[in-house]
């Protein structure tokens, strides 16, 4: 079926589903991208030969396919070596986006959100943009600040920098470090490499909405709550990870809970987690910081 037909996305979706089970495990398909992975270079064309054979239904153009290569761009991220970034090509676009002057033209907020793992601060960074959408309206004009002009600036630089992630390994111990300030929380999920160097995994920040009212013990209990849940496909059913924070009352969270019913009830719902909490002082703890200082 040609791609010019409005319904070959789905057909295509139908059709890749029914490859063989056991070469589901090297194969990534999304719409018209299919990613052929391997561990080592004594694979890729046993895998491909696998797959292709596997539903004859299947054909490649081989002016569009790229073979035994060390890393490629897929759905705007580029992976390569246990490493991910976003595709500059993208950034460029967002680069070039002009000043919005409806609710309609808050473009930057989109492609953000979508590289929001890349952005240590992105809810401190996008707040005066998120609050543009504020009301009813979808389609009112909006009023910009030089408060929005700074984000908007700030936002695009972040991007331009072309972070790098690395990539989970699921053999190695998860290090979770959380924080929290009056308004909102900050999180990194990180792992060690054989030298003892972390590398970060993700980021993750959170502004507290007019509803979380805590206390400094209930904010820093909620960040990693929030922060277990959210990362509950990295973490659940891993071996034991190290949540580190900067509150030292925390330790105890697991085992003692005090009399406080909320903590209470946040410490039943860790208790599924094989987890270990570390206090580590504010001044060797940066990262997670950082990120919870939203203004």
């Amino acid at each position: 079926m040609p791609f010019t037909f409005k319904n070959t996305f789905n057909y295509f979706n139908r059709v890749t589903p029914e490859l063989p089970r056991e070469y589901k495990r090297f194969d990534l398909s999304y719409l018209d991208n299919v990613v052929v992975f391997s561990e080592g270079w004594d694979f890729p064309i046993d895998h491909m030969d696998g797959i292709l054979e596997g539903n004859t239904r299947l054909a490649v153009r081989l002016a569009e396919c790229e073979v035994a290569q060390d890393g490629v761009e897929y759905c705007g991220h580029v992976v390569e070596l246990g490493k991910q970034s976003s595709a500059q090509l993208k950034i460029r676009a967002l680069i070039h986006i002009s000043i919005s002057r409806y609710k309609t033209q808050v473009k930057v907020l989109g492609v953000a959100g979508y590289y929001r793992q890349y952005i240590p601060t992105l809810s401190s960074l996008a707040a005066p943009l998120t609050e543009l959408l504020k009301g009813k309206s979808k389609k009112g004009y909006i009023d910009w600040t030089s408060e929005c002009q700074e984000s908007f600036v700030q936002l695009k630089e972040k991007l331009s920098t072309n972070p790098v992630l690395y990539a989970p390994d699921f053999k190695r111990q998860f290090i979770l470090q959380t924080d929290a300030s009056d308004t909102g929380i900050g999180i990194v999920l990180a792992q060690r490499n054989d030298r003892r160097e972390e590398h970060p995994i993700l980021y993750l920040s959170k502004k507290f909405s007019d509803a979380e009212v805590y206390c400094t013990t209930e904010k820093e209990c909620a960040a990693i709550v929030y922060a277990v849940k959210k990362l509950n496909c990295y973490l659940d059913g891993q071996q034991k990870f190290i949540i580190q924070t900067d509150h030292n009352p925390l330790v105890w969270l697991k085992t003692n809970a005090g009399t406080n019913p909320r903590l209470m009830r946040w410490s039943l719902a860790l208790q599924p987690f094989n987890f270990e909490v570390i206090h580590k002082p504010g001044r060797s703890h940066a990262n997670a910081d950082a990120l919870s200082r939203i203004d």
